[in-house]
């Protein structure tokens, strides 16, 4: 049987100027216009033409119409680059926090914090047992599965992020400042197991209800605590428990020395999306020497869920040549077995580059990895 790698993008790509700004209620400016007319002849995106001459003649465009615009771009270009598995992009979203909190009850908003950089996001307190009115996501899917031919894998953002994210002024209230650790346990696992009863999980089974076969869950904060990773492990669980779809739970920032053994204890997961290439050197090369980055592999020889492996760096510029994501992959495939890799993606989203380097760096990681496939497949 040969061996195909599924390539795919985590999530996330930056929104265009021009419905950044529209959003903001900012001017445009001729190169905002000039984005739509160039992307969208570059990613054939159908009509597109008729949202230039919108923009150019300073028409007002409604907020759905915009945000259909920059999720057909976004998901383009994603196909454009090659990917197997597409998305689009999370244009019609917030941010991956607040985009969740908004749509909750709850919660109610304490302004914004730094989270990385220069990056920033709003931030809520839990002021009473979350719920969900009604699912969020639906229309999002049905939007993208009606414009593409390809698998579509939807992001859902985990209820231990949204839950290490969120101040505390409901569970915990009464142990903030006493009360045993027993008792301060307690009130994190209501709340991490209210998160993920109550508002992911409803939303994700919506999206597996209208179609939806695959989900993935973003923990990016999953080991903050280490003490606390068997609470998300089981949270993860109860969020997709009895869903009839794949899911795959992704992690970045990570220790991933903290995630082991625990992972062993996730349910229904497909796979275990990491991030290895922004700890990577740039040098070519398939001995362990040359791939310090991947090092965090050698955890997972034990067992647990496949590996969705990181192959592009997300927080830079640099692009990564076809042969580099090809020695990475072959790599990997030599410590874990290539029937542990259960697809190839960048790090993270790429929502911090720049579309022309997102679309490089997807087309280099599409090129390399079936570089990867014809040496695996001929040896």
């Amino acid at each position: 049987m040969s061996i195909r790698f599924l390539t795919r993008e985590i999530g996330s790509l930056a929104k265009p100027p021009w419905f950044v700004k529209a959003r903001r209620g900012a001017p445009r400016e001729d190169s905002d216009i000039e984005h739509a007319r160039t992307w969208g002849a570059t990613l054939a995106v159908e009509n597109h033409e008729q949202l230039v001459e919108q923009l150019s003649a300073g028409a007002e465009i409604g907020e759905a119409e915009l945000s259909a615009w920059a999720a057909l771009y976004g998901l383009r270009l994603l196909e454009q680059a090659g990917l197997d598995v597409v998305y689009d992009g999370e244009q019609r979203r917030t941010e991956m926090y607040d985009h969740v909190v908004r749509h909750a009850r709850g919660f109610e908003p304490r302004g914004t914090v730094r989270s990385f950089d220069n990056k920033y996001y709003a931030k809520a307190a839990v002021v009473e047992a979350p719920s969900l009115e009604e699912p969020y996501d639906v229309e999002e899917y049905r939007f993208v599965a009606a414009h593409t031919d390809r698998r579509v894998k939807v992001p859902f953002t985990g209820p231990y992020t949204l839950v290490d994210w969120s101040y505390d002024e409901h569970y915990g209230h009464r142990t903030a400042l006493g009360g045993t650790e027993r008792e301060r346990e307690d009130a994190r696992r209501r709340f991490l197991a209210d998160v993920a009863e109550h508002v992911v999980r409803p939303n994700a089974a919506a999206v597996v209800e209208a179609g939806g076969d695959w989900i993935q869950i973003d923990e990016p904060a999953l080991t903050t605590r280490p003490a606390e990773v068997p609470f998300g492990v089981e949270a993860y669980n109860t969020a997709v428990r009895g869903l009839e779809a794949i899911a795959s739970l992704h992690v970045c920032f990570s220790d991933y020395r903290l995630l082991w053994p625990h992972v062993r204890e996730l349910e229904s997961c497909f796979e275990l999306q990491l991030e290895f290439a922004n700890r990577d050197s740039q040098e070519l090369g398939r001995a362990g020497a040359k791939r310090p980055g991947y090092e965090p592999l050698f955890l997972f020889r034990e067992g647990g869920p496949a590996v969705g492996l990181g192959v592009v760096d997300v927080h830079t510029d640099f692009l990564e040549p076809s042969e580099l994501v090809r020695d990475r992959i072959l790599y990997a495939a030599d410590v874990l077995g290539p029937e542990r890799i259960a697809g190839v993606n960048p790090d993270c989203g790429l929502r911090t580059r720049s579309w022309d380097v997102a679309y490089e760096k997807l087309r280099r990681l599409v090129e390399g990895t079936r570089l990867a496939e014809v040496e695996l497949n001929d040896s």
